[in-house]
């Protein structure tokens, strides 16, 4: 019974992601040919009669949805990098910043993913080791950046924000500023942290030692 639960078990483990892969990858499709037969529909309204087969030939094209998404993002990269189009851009923002309602929704949509796919900025781009919830128990967090100028009179000197993922969802979890000496710089990636913290720590993360002196140095 022992052998076969351990089987069952390894099975489960092979199968488990390939099976979440494939999932989220098919979700993600159809999501995507949703929207984009959503537009030809639309097209197909206002488009000529001899434009309407060709129209409907793409329709029943798989995954094409994805494809057109992938195009419109490098596309529009490719346009908002020059002087004209971020000036277009800057104009697109200032339009939408005047709307109510849009306008805090899309400004605060707008600041979390500057912040995160910015080449510079500092978000997820250090692995930390924190204690939390109280002194004597371990997590691992990330640096997200430094406090804003307006809570730095309150704060002890040079203190850094750190984001607390929750496990296995790192989308939720809590924000802490903390005195940057009370905190374990890791040499493993984000990638790694993540990947370890998803996995609720059943996936071993390679970590080089050398954080081990600054423990010692901060208890």
């Amino acid at each position: 019974m022992n052998a076969l639960r351990k089987h069952l078990f390894a099975g489960l483990l092979v199968w488990l992601p390939l099976v979440v892969t494939a999932w989220v990858l098919i979700w993600l499709i159809n999501l995507f040919d949703t929207l984009y037969l959503a537009i030809l529909n639309t097209l197909l309204e206002v488009s000529p009669d001899h434009w309407r087969q060709y129209v409907d030939y793409i329709s029943h094209i798989h995954g094409l949805g994805v494809v057109l998404a992938v195009v419109v993002l490098i596309t529009t990269g490719a346009l908002v990098s020059n002087v004209v189009g971020r000036w277009f851009l800057s104009r697109w923002n200032e339009l939408l910043e005047r709307i109510p309602i849009v306008k805090t929704i899309y400004k605060s949509v707008k600041k979390v993913s500057d912040t995160l796919f910015s080449s510079n900025g500092n978000a997820f781009r250090q692995a930390l080791l924190v204690q939390y919830p109280r002194q004597g128990v371990w997590t691992i967090a990330f640096q997200t950046g430094t406090p804003v100028p307006s809570l730095r009179p309150h704060l002890p000197d040079d203190c850094i924000s750190v984001y607390v993922p929750t496990t296995p969802n790192p989308t939720s979890g809590f924000f802490l500023i903390m005195p940057r000496s009370d905190v374990i710089e890791l040499s493993m990636s984000v990638d790694e942290a993540l990947t370890h913290v998803i996995s609720m720590g059943a996936v071993a993360a390679d970590a080089s030692p050398t954080p081990l002196p600054k423990k010692e140095k901060a208890s």
